[in-house]
């Protein structure tokens, strides 16, 4: 078993502030029936997929519009309330948690798409907007969203932390995916940042400030995406590895190639058999690389046969190809399934997930030596990773009632994360900060860049009521 860590670095310190009753009565005489105070409300919007428990929100307030935001956020300025924004609640680092008390806004009820400007490319949507509802709603159009962080997730939420996912290593990130915000400050104020303009050099960038900030400085009502064309063919593959490193040196070189592949995922042999299990598939109980192809009908051709020699090189067999949407939509859904395949596998179970990032030169260096832990630790474990642009996620299985197995499991995490940072890598490569990985970031930034955050933290927001205890402390 891996040596106990010090805990006390992994939970959040719970200060709740008041919550006076003549906040509640205005936010009832102001919203009526869009404000709640059920218990069975509140505990829904006070917990995420993250394996801590902290006491929930005072109220909910289902937003419907920017100005129902933005009244929310005056009066919670004016009595120096906390507020949590709330998306669908698949967050995985605590970010939706009242640690501080206060209240949630639900966003969920701003879920329309606002205008689709095909000739552009880009598209403008709610908070609420999901990325399913939003592809569903322009595939008539010939184009697609492809950020696809697995979970059927807000695009506010997943602004706020700066997502990525299975096509990252092709279209990038949400960084590089959202042109203009609008969003409503501390003080309930509505300002927009960015355009629909491809780049500009107008002043300070905004936009990026705001995505990945996980509500700490104001509220997104409003998003301006990059779309793209659906690719002229699409072609997946799957292919299964006599080991780990073999399946991770065949990425690397795919990815130093300058192979242009669409997704590459690893799966170790432990998550296909939780997704056999799961979905009912007959994948072989080796590792495997999951891939897709986009482009021409000759260029996926000629990607995957370039790809197919590189992973027969390094020992891979059972190259089988999904060519129908229905062949790929199983198999990718057995992948975005894997999360729910592991807690099944242990019922009771709550997982830690680890997103940790590293250069394409250092994946096997960072990869191999955490399996080589992670299987002497004794504790269940999945392994999945968008590894094409060096990102990896472990999920440690444990016991929600065992201490020890949570010691263990930060243990894990904790040696994982330092060795990433040392090989150039960060501590969440698109999973955010939250609570989990407070410590993490000033080992990562440095306590001078942390602290920079704070400066702007605290000029956005002196009175500390946006989701604070995120990020940093202050």
């Amino acid at each position: 078993m891996n040596a106990p860590t010090d805990l006390t670095h992994f939970v959040p310190e719970v200060q709740p502030r008041p919550v006076p009753q003549a906040l509640l009565e205005a936010l009832q005489a102001r919203f009526g029936a869009q404000c709640s105070t059920a218990m069975a409300v509140r505990e829904q919007h006070g917990r995420d997929e993250s394996s801590f428990s902290v006491p929930p929100p005072a109220a909910v307030v289902f937003a419907e519009s920017t100005q129902d935001v933005a009244d929310a956020l005056s009066l919670a300025q004016q009595y120096e309330v906390p507020v949590i924004p709330f998306g669908v609640g698949s967050s995985l680092e605590g970010h939706l948690l009242a640690v501080q008390g206060g209240i949630s806004i639900d966003l969920g009820r701003m879920n329309r798409v606002l205008a689709v400007n095909a000739e552009d490319l880009t598209v403008t949507v709610q908070p609420g907007v999901t990325r399913k509802q939003l592809n569903e709603e322009i595939k008539s159009t010939g184009l697609f969203f492809p950020i696809d962080p697995g979970a059927d997730a807000s695009l506010g939420g997943m602004c706020a932390t700066r997502a990525s996912g299975t096509n990252a290593v092709r279209y990038g990130t949400m960084r590089e995916n959202v042109l203009a915000l609008e969003v409503v400050t501390a003080s309930g104020e509505v300002i927009r940042t960015g355009t629909r303009a491809r780049k500009s050099s107008a002043g300070y960038d905004l936009t990026r400030l705001f995505v990945g900030s996980e509500g700490t400085l104001g509220v997104i009502t409003e998003i301006t995406l990059r779309i793209y064309p659906l690719p002229e063919a699409i072609s997946a593959a799957v292919c299964s590895f006599p080991s780990i490193e073999a399946a991770v040196r065949t990425t690397i070189q795919v990815i130093q190639l300058g192979v242009p592949i669409a997704r590459v995922e690893l799966i170790d042999q432990h998550t296909v058999r939780m997704v056999n299990a799961h979905s009912k598939l007959g994948l072989r109980e080796q590792p495997m690389l999951l891939m897709e192809f986009h482009g021409s009908p000759a260029s996926v051709k000629e990607q995957a046969e370039t790809v197919q020699e590189i992973a027969a090189e390094f020992g891979g067999t059972a190259f089988e190809w999904a060519t129908t949407p229905e062949e790929r939509t199983r198999l990718w859904t057995a992948r975005h399934n894997a999360y729910f395949a592991a807690i099944q596998s242990r019922p009771g179970c709550r997982a830690i997930s680890t997103d940790t990032c590293v250069p394409i030169s250092r994946l096997a260096d960072c990869l191999l030596d955490s399996v080589e832990e992670a299987d002497a630790s004794g504790i269940p474990y999945f392994l999945v990773g968008h590894v094409g642009d060096g990102n990896f996620h472990f999920g440690y299985l444990l016991n929600p009632d065992d201490p020890r197995e949570r010691e263990v499991a930060e243990g894990l995490n904790q040696t994982l994360v330092a060795r990433a940072l040392r090989l150039g890598g960060t501590c969440t490569g698109e999973h955010g900060v939250g609570l989990h990985k407070m410590g993490f970031l000033v080992d990562e930034a440095g306590a001078g860049a942390v602290e920079m955050m704070r400066t702007i933290k605290r000029a956005l927001d002196p009175k500390n009521i946006m989701n604070p205890g995120k990020i940093f402390s202050l």
